[in-house]
């Protein structure tokens, strides 16, 4: 089995940055009702976006933020070949649909790269390149 979890360092620094800025204004103004729910918002962006979590097990690759939400799981039986990749500025952070694809990123450029039976293609963040792809490849040798 395979797990890794990567913190979303760009994401944390981002809240913290627009929650400082929320918590001045709180200052400033009073508790305005709309900036203490923005600021509860910010929270919860930052709670379920801190980082991403990958595990691979039983033939399958599941991914997702915080607690395995905002991702996916695939049998491994439906990825036709992967890869490692490096990420551009253009396909970001987050969950996003690039020019090439599906991105999920916490942070930083690695990836690897997962093309589907019907020629979708996953990217999937990751500053374990490496490790992600060799245990791709025990869960997929293991499984012939």
């Amino acid at each position: 089995m395979y797990s890794h979890k990567q913190i979303a360092w760009a994401i944390l620094l981002l809240m913290t940055w627009i929650f400082s800025f929320t918590l001045l204004a709180v200052y400033l103004l009073g508790p305005i009702t709309g900036l203490l729910l923005f600021a509860g918002f910010v929270l919860l962006v930052a709670f379920f976006f801190h980082g991403m979590t990958v595990i691979v097990r039983d033939n399958n690759i599941k991914w997702g933020f915080a607690f395995g939400w905002f991702g996916q799981t695939l049998s491994l039986s439906e990825i036709v070949s992967y890869q490692a990749v490096t990420n551009s500025w253009r396909h970001g952070i987050g969950l996003r649909i690039s020019h090439d694809g599906f991105v999920y990123s916490a942070h930083g450029f690695k990836a690897v790269e997962l093309v589907l039976q019907d020629d979708t293609k996953i990217r999937i963040g990751t500053n374990d390149q490496e490790g992600l792809i060799a245990a791709l490849d025990k869960q997929k040798n293991s499984a012939q």
